[in-house]
């Protein structure tokens, strides 16, 4: 079994072909997907895609940093609201993105920090989406150590040096597609980090793997990171399947805890 920790399947890209898509996903061994949240314009989408497959997909809530803008307050009211209302199995995906825009920086820095708080609160873990923000947020993780609920730092691109820091912190690293492209920069990562600090991810429909690079991704291509890592670190694929599915297993272990507490 594989664990993708984190697709986008309730996208429109994936509107005409969604059955055959999770059919595929399945005779790859792909029987658990968490689905992140990004903002109210997408959770009617995400949560019926939840309550259809209510075995296999499993959503999260929170505000993507990409939604942070001077009225931020509306959708952090609107996410909250939701986690009053029914269990979920992380708070994400939260973080920061300085690549496309630097203007809300502090208003992200907030909302990041305020949706720590809530998965503190609730005993939930935090996926963290993170673009040319990397030193930020671990810098704003290593301020905030009250923070004890761990995590994924998703699609993560960094150093040896920062995948340290983040481990020293409590949290996984999300291995993706990226991982598979020429100059990806990920080789020594995998190769220096033990695999009992990954998970794999595929962010689908975004960042398909080699051989699918500049395609739709979906689930079913998580198989091509998992034999990737394999190559890399020199161990068998099914321990690196078993290894990383135990390591997701341990994260989104809460979602029943926090369903008692609701």
């Amino acid at each position: 079994m594989i664990i993708d920790t984190h697709a986008h399947l309730y996208s429109k890209q994936f509107s005409h072909d969604r059955a055959a898509m999770l059919k595929r996903a399945d005779t790859e061994g792909v029987k658990k997907i968490y689905l992140p949240a990004i903002d109210s314009e997408s959770h009617e989408a995400m949560l019926a895609l939840e309550a259809a497959y209510p075995d296999r997909c499993f959503a999260m809530m929170g505000v993507h940093p990409c939604s942070i803008n001077a009225d931020f307050e509306k959708e952090l009211a609107i996410a909250e609201e939701w986690l009053s209302k029914r269990p979920f199995c992380a708070i994400g995906e939260i973080g920061i993105d300085l690549y496309w825009d630097k203007t809300f920086v502090e208003q992200q820095k907030t909302a990041f920090i305020r949706q720590m708080h809530w998965a503190q609160d609730l005993g939930l873990p935090i996926i963290i989406h993170s673009r040319e923000a990397m030193d930020v947020i671990i810098d704003i993780l290593a301020e905030n150590r009250w923070f004890t609920e761990g995590g994924i730092l998703h699609c993560f691109t960094g150093n040896v040096e920062q995948a340290q820091r983040l481990i020293d912190l409590g949290f996984y690293l999300g291995i993706g597609g990226v991982a598979t492209y020429k100059n990806g920069g990920l080789e020594p990562v995998i190769r220096d980090i033990d695999l009992a600090h990954l998970v794999v991810e595929t962010d689908a429909p975004y960042l398909a793997p080699v051989p699918f690079r500049g395609k739709r991704n979906e689930s079913s291509y998580v198989k091509y990171v998992v034999e990737h890592i394999s190559e890399i670190k020199m161990v068998d694929i099914h321990e690196v399947a078993r290894v990383t599915t135990a390591n997701a297993e341990k994260i989104f272990s809460k979602m029943g805890q926090f369903a008692e507490t609701v």
